[in-house]
């Protein structure tokens, strides 16, 4: 994407985000922003075909971006890697410019026909995160971190946009206790490896899971949808 066409989206990004909170992520809103950013109409929608719905990704992108930036200025050494995970989350949700565009991007990726490019946009979003903090793993491990991460993410979202607390520190607490809860059950399937009485239980279901393999390209994520541009 050339330098022009970025800036020409974050036009049209920045435009919408005002009207956003009283018209969705809708057609309505959609012209409005092309209205107040000066961009040619059509130049606008091919930009941006399918009009707020694609500039609601672009918004999640941009707070990708943010969430990116800011792990890779932090100085994260000190700490254990459930609070290097914690820290990933935080930095995201304070990357989100408005409550109000979240709500109505999280009721416009309810609807059927968008609800898979929603989850696959909190996929990678998890997904970045364990990149960046250095997850080579390769086989079901691959998936299974992102899913759960994906589940305490998703969760912590849900509770941070109705939390008035100062610093919003409840929804940091109820971070570190979803974190809790995974660790919890990574114990737990450790636990039941090592057990000499089900250790011949598991073989078949652990050999079943040696065989998966991550995907090798980015668009191979699962949940993706290609878009027609």
């Amino acid at each position: 994407m050339s330098d022009k066409t970025q800036s020409d989206t974050d036009r049209l990004l920045d435009a919408i985000l005002g009207h956003v909170p009283f018209d969705g992520w809708s057609e309505t809103a959609f012209r409005a922003a092309v209205a107040e950013s000066g961009i040619d109409p059509a130049l606008a929608r091919a930009e941006c075909p399918r009009g707020a719905v694609d500039l609601a990704l672009e918004l999640h992108e941009r707070g990708d971006r943010d969430m990116l930036r800011r792990l890779e200025e932090a100085d994260l050494s000190g700490l254990k890697f459930r609070e290097k995970i914690a820290a990933a989350v935080r930095f995201r949700l304070e990357a989100i410019p408005d409550r109000e565009v979240v709500r109505r991007a999280m009721t416009l990726f309810a609807l059927p026909h968008l609800a898979g490019e929603g989850a696959r946009a909190v996929w990678q979003t998890c997904d970045r995160i364990w990149t960046a903090l250095g997850d080579t793993s390769e086989d079901a491990n691959w998936y299974s971190k992102r899913a759960t991460l994906s589940g305490v993410y998703s969760a912590t979202l849900l509770f941070w946009l109705g939390d008035d607390s100062p610093g919003r520190q409840a929804t940091w607490d109820f971070l570190d206790r979803r974190i809790d809860n995974v660790m919890q059950i990574e114990k737990l399937k450790a636990q039941v490896n090592d057990s000499a009485l089900l250790k011949p239980l598991m073989a078949g279901p652990n050999w079943l899971a040696a065989q998966i393999r991550a995907p090798r390209r980015a668009e191979d994520l699962p949940g993706r949808m290609q878009r027609n541009r």
